[in-house]
């Protein structure tokens, strides 16, 4: 059992240490860090989506953003689209693949950050959602494995985890959330 630990230990140390020596995904984070300070500056909204264990992320990143990371600072404007009722009736009522996109175009506006979270980047709801924020004038950034699937070229930035193996892609999403929290931080409040 102790071999199995280390193993698995040791590949998501390895998935974190490829994204630190990744200059091209470290500049892409760079680029995000920027846009996500310039939402949170003008006072826009930043919106977060996934499926699974992609949607405790994007609550993650919102609930961070709405309370506080490490700093004693205001709450900067943010929402997930996972509200049950929301959620449960659009789907119940039209189909599951549009629930997120229907949220997007009843908030995102102009100057608005939509963070899609989708370990295959490939999954429909998240892909109509970014398309329809991006429709609206809101900046769209994915989150998502190795090839980035659809939401590559689709999304205003994607940022791509290297690996395909969903919980090391997840791990390293968590890592970009809170790079990206810090960021905010300390740009904007210190």
């Amino acid at each position: 059992m102790k071999n199995s630990i280390r193993t698995i230990l040791e590949e998501a140390s390895r998935v974190k240490s490829a994204v630190a020596s990744d200059n091209a995904l470290l500049e892409t984070l760079g680029k995000a860090a920027t846009i996500f300070c310039s939402t949170a500056r003008s006072g826009k909204t930043v919106y977060a989506c996934g499926n699974g264990g992609s949607t405790c992320d994007a609550m993650h990143l919102v609930e961070e953003l709405v309370a506080r990371f490490k700093r004693e600072r205001p709450g900067i404007r943010a929402m997930h689209f996972m509200d049950a009722a929301t959620m449960t009736c659009w789907s119940n009522d039209y189909d599951f693949e549009s629930a997120f996109e229907r949220q997007a175009r009843t908030f995102c506006q102009p100057g608005d950050l939509l963070f899609g979270f989708s370990t295959s980047g490939n999954s429909k709801n998240v892909v109509r959602a970014l398309k329809a924020a991006r429709e609206l004038g809101a900046t769209t950034i994915a989150l998502t494995g190795e090839s980035g699937g659809a939401l590559k070229d689709i999304a205003h930035l994607c940022l791509q985890a290297p690996s395909k193996v969903t919980e090391r892609v997840q791990e390293v999403h968590i890592t970009f959330v809170h790079t990206l929290i810090e960021v905010v931080e300390k740009e904007l409040f210190s």
